[in-house]
């Protein structure tokens, strides 16, 4: 029950939810999830940490970036079963469809000039 409930809290938070969202489209660096969802970064910084520890999101490092992605579910059936799920669900939500529709203009070498 306990892996349950961790996937369950983390996603209990309407910006882990939008994050969930940014990242079935495409893997994205904090920068551009903060950018792409209006927060600070280290506030983007926690909530990545959150995703990251209920196994619904991983991440690797390239250089200076770290890019983060859905999991693929294999440690933890909850995880798979609810990102198989909102990969359907909150789409004509319209807070998640004004911050996909700005996802294109997104660019990490733009927020960040390198």
């Amino acid at each position: 029950m306990r892996d349950f409930i961790k996937v369950m809290k983390a996603l209990s938070d309407p910006n882990r939810v939008k994050m969930i969202k940014l990242l079935q489209r495409r893997m994205l660096c904090v920068c551009e999830i903060q950018n792409a969802i209006g927060l600070a970064q280290s506030t983007a910084s926690k909530h990545l940490k959150i995703l990251e520890e209920a196994g619904l999101i991983t991440y690797t490092k390239d250089g200076l970036w770290v890019n983060y992605r859905l999991a693929d579910g294999a440690r933890n059936p909850y995880v798979a079963g609810l990102l198989g799920n909102l990969r359907h669900w909150l789409e004509e939500d319209a807070e998640v469809a004004v911050m996909v529709a700005r996802l294109p203009g997104v660019h990490r070498e733009v927020i960040c000039g390198n």
